[in-house]
């Protein structure tokens, strides 16, 4: 939401909890920092409050009291709804208005007011002008799981560009406590997890790794806070004890009458409580490992669509960036039922810190090469054995599979037609290159892009497929056609179909033109491949037939089907 915030033309952003409440202090506030001759960032914290003081009468024409009952009129009628009280906040104030308004402020302002910056509702404004919000790159922080407020109001201030201040004292805002939160109530499988504090531990890992925050120490620092004194608003030093009146437009000079620095004393004694402290993460303190709570077992059902079908893609760390570009491109499609198997602890990791639903193979080869795991090397036919392996644990749980590769890009939902070949059929993207030769020749199917039902027929071919590839010595691509289509092909039917004789498995090889591998068509050599791609309805588009990691990477990126900022950790 920050980075959307910078790409909008307008003179203030605001960032704020979508179940806060605002009362009319804030526009003016907003409007006295408008005038600020600076830069600026108000941040704000609110206050939570048991219950709203009003409810609506048995006719739900009007508003009354809860303490007594009244009746207390609004000129028309409005929903019962917090949306409609913000609209009522924002339009101009009528005399039956402002009582409501008394009695909201009255309630927030006898409340015991606590503050942290990575802890409960904030509201953030800044104008949103030439000058960055931060110097900063932006970790891919877990929303609503503390440090975030935290990191950010820490890189504004040492980025050094604006003015950071504390405008509560000046803005009244609350939510009700006893709301019910979006983000803690959800399926059966998530209540198993008594706390989310593996989020909150992910947050705090990543604001030491990014940005000035680990370097700060152990320290805590209070901003200056933002005050209204007699229709009047002035700025505080952090002590509480001094004043600072030249940061505002219209300067005003340092000699103060005495009665009224005894007001604005008052001033400052009635909100000294009410202020904002930070505390930093203390400088010496180990990252800490993080743990999911989700088992591959206890994650299907939440990540699985109605139909419990997942999409799995493998990766060890070598290939992270690739496979953050496979998930930004899903994401960008709309499809959200995506897994990632992490090959080794340090992609597990990154996974997590990067909000995806992730398991790691207790049984994944370890010392993966970083740069040598290209196709026909020793790391690849280890690592290729993994996947065949999950598909069949996940099938074995009753779930369907679709396993793509990261280096996969997808053009469209496959989905929707691999679901439509019905049981019994393994839906596989073939890897011959030959434009007239068929396209189910010896070993032409690629295993890196294949649908499996969970089904009888399916989860018993596959039993075959990982026995076969445990005692092959090549990588279990081999052992995919071998198995299904025998040794030389004797099973094959026609020209894109095999029948593996003792569990009667249909395999598929999927079209070409809609699911192109990497050496069909010359669809890489083309100077727009994402038009040739288009003009063909292709599905997805292969980056095989190629030798090495960084070939790949360049590939993708170069033409231009790369979906992932590696410097920002966004999706493009």
């Amino acid at each position: 939401m920050l980075a959307r915030s910078e790409a909008y033309i307008s003179d203030i952003a605001v960032l704020m909890d979508p179940e806060t409440v605002l009362l009319p202090d804030f526009i003016s506030t907003l409007n006295y920092a408008h005038e600020l001759d600076r830069d600026w960032l108000l941040v704000s914290s609110s206050v939570d409050i048991p219950h709203f003081p009003f409810h609506w009468d048995e006719t739900g024409h009007f508003w009354r009291q809860d303490n007594n009952g009244k009746r207390v009129r609004f000129g028309e009628v409005c929903r019962k709804t917090f949306v409609n009280l913000l609209v009522m906040i924002l339009i101009p104030l009528q005399s039956n208005l402002f009582f409501v308004f008394q009695q909201l402020q009255k309630m927030i302002s006898l409340r015991s007011w606590h503050s942290n910056s990575s802890e409960g509702k904030m509201i953030m404004a800044w104008n949103n002008l030439d000058v960055p919000l931060h110097c900063g790159v932006l970790p891919p922080f877990l929303y609503q799981r503390g440090t975030h407020n935290q990191w950010i109001i820490n890189e504004v201030m040492s980025c050094k560009k604006r003015f950071v201040f504390d405008a509560t004292p000046t803005i009244s805002s609350f939510y009700l406590r006893n709301a019910v939160n979006k983000y803690n109530s959800s399926s059966d499988n998530v209540s198993q997890a008594k706390t989310r504090n593996w989020e909150s531990i992910g947050n705090s890992h990543l604001g030491q790794l990014y940005g000035s925050l680990f370097f700060s120490g152990n320290k805590s620092c209070t901003l200056p806070k933002l005050l209204k004194c007699n229709k009047r608003y002035m700025f505080t030093k952090a002590s509480d004890r001094s004043i600072d009146l030249s940061i505002h437009k219209g300067k005003i000079g340092s000699n103060i009458g005495f009665r009224r620095r005894e007001k604005i004393s008052a001033c400052i004694s009635r909100t000294k409580s009410r202020r904002l402290r930070l505390d930093f993460v203390q400088k010496d303190q180990a990252l800490p490992v993080l743990k999911f709570p989700f088992d591959l077992k206890s994650l299907l059902p939440l990540v699985a669509d109605k139909n419990r079908t997942v999409v799995l893609s493998i990766a060890g760390f070598s290939y992270k960036d690739m496979m953050m570009s496979w998930v930004c491109r899903l994401r960008r499609l709309g499809v959200p039922n995506f897994l990632v198997c992490a090959l080794d602890e340090e992609t597990y990791q990154f996974s997590i810190l990067q909000g995806l639903p992730v398991f790691i193979d207790p049984y994944a080869p370890k010392n993966i090469s970083f740069n040598d795991c290209h196709f026909g090397s020793k790391c690849f036919q280890r690592v290729t054995k993994v996947k065949s392996r999950t598909v069949l644990k996940i099938l074995k749980l009753g779930y369907n599979v679709l396993l793509s590769d990261v280096d996969v890009y997808w053009f469209r939902n496959p989905l929707p037609l691999l679901s439509s070949f019905g049981p019994s059929v393994l839906a596989a993207q073939s890897d011959e290159y030959n434009t007239t030769a068929p396209i189910n020749r010896p070993r032409r199917l690629n295993s890196g892009f294949y649908f499996a039902r969970s089904d009888e027929v399916t989860i018993a071919a596959m039993e075959k497929v990982v026995k076969h590839a445990s005692t092959s010595g090549l990588s279990e691509q081999p052992s995919f056609y071998d198995t299904l289509c025998g040794e030389g092909g004797i099973h094959r039917l026609g020209d894109d179909k095999c029948v593996e004789p003792e569990t009667n498995l249909t395999v598929r090889f999927l079209d070409r033109d809609l699911f192109p591998n990497g050496a069909y068509g010359d669809l890489w050599l083309k100077e727009d491949v994402r038009a040739e791609c288009e003009k063909k309805h292709c599905y997805v588009l292969h980056n095989n037939w190629i030798s090495g990691r960084l070939k790949k990477l360049e590939r993708q990126m170069m033409k231009g089907l790369w979906e992932y900022e590696t410097s920002m950790r966004m999706c493009v």
